[in-house]
């Protein structure tokens, strides 16, 4: 398939020929740039191409979903990915989630609704930072000019981007109550359809990968009825 020049650029990775050429004609009429793929193989071989955003769904002939966002993400892309999936179970979600996926949708879904969360993802950039800036705190540094989150040994902890974006938000608004649909619309975009409940299981993520303990000096504190603060102790 050839796409067009312009409108932000699609990448559909479906083993199912129906659901595939339906997604790829309804992205088309709303005058996306898409490629399609069938296998883990192509998918491989057209995100390097480029894409906006990658619309990938888990179970593939070849292998799974989850492997190719993994190694897009350790490749340092900045697509966007959507997982839609029949898999829903709380650990396949958070799984996506983990190996850095943006968003996940079920199966069977809205055309309307998938639409929507595709629109949001092609709208969201990477955050406009000063480019020497580093923000410290505890025993780490991020440096926001290489998009790295480094130990007190210098070593580099391993984010996805969207764990990234919400640590620095979290960093810059120290000591505020801030709402799950403020993060949602700072970190994923103003027009994000996301669950606001997503923002949990990235919050409990980054406690994870951050090593949390009571000798800390810093925490990502549950505000009850509000969302989340971030205090950073003496």
């Amino acid at each position: 398939m050839s796409p067009p020049t312009a409108g932000p650029r699609v990448l559909v990775v479906e083993d199912d020929p129906n659901l595939r050429l339906t997604l790829v004609d309804n992205l088309e009429e709303e005058g996306y740039a898409v490629q399609a793929a069938s296998t883990l193989s192509e998918a491989r071989t057209l995100w390097k191409a480029g894409a906006d955003v990658v619309v990938l769904d888990i179970m593939l002939p070849d292998g799974d979903g989850y492997t190719l966002c993994r190694e897009m993400r350790q490749a340092g892309t900045s697509s966007r990915v959507l997982m839609l999936t029949a898999r829903t179970l709380e650990d396949d979600v958070v799984r996506g989630f983990d190996v850095g996926a943006d968003d996940y949708l079920a199966k069977p879904y809205r055309l309307r609704e998938l639409l929507a969360r595709i629109r949001a993802l092609s709208r969201r950039g990477a955050p406009a930072t000063p480019a020497a800036e580093v923000l410290a705190f505890d025993r780490f540094r991020v440096d926001l000019e290489s998009r790295r989150l480094l130990d007190e040994r210098g070593q580099a902890l391993e984010l996805t981007r969207t764990e990234f974006d919400l640590l620095v938000y979290l960093l810059r608004n120290a000591g505020k109550a801030l709402t799950r649909d403020q993060i949602l619309a700072a970190v994923w975009g103003e027009d994000t359809v996301v669950d606001a409940h997503t923002v949990d299981n990235f919050v409990s993520n980054l406690r994870k990968k951050l090593e949390w303990t009571s000798a800390s000096r810093f925490e990502i504190r549950s505000v009850r009825g509000v969302g989340y603060r971030m205090d950073l102790l003496a």
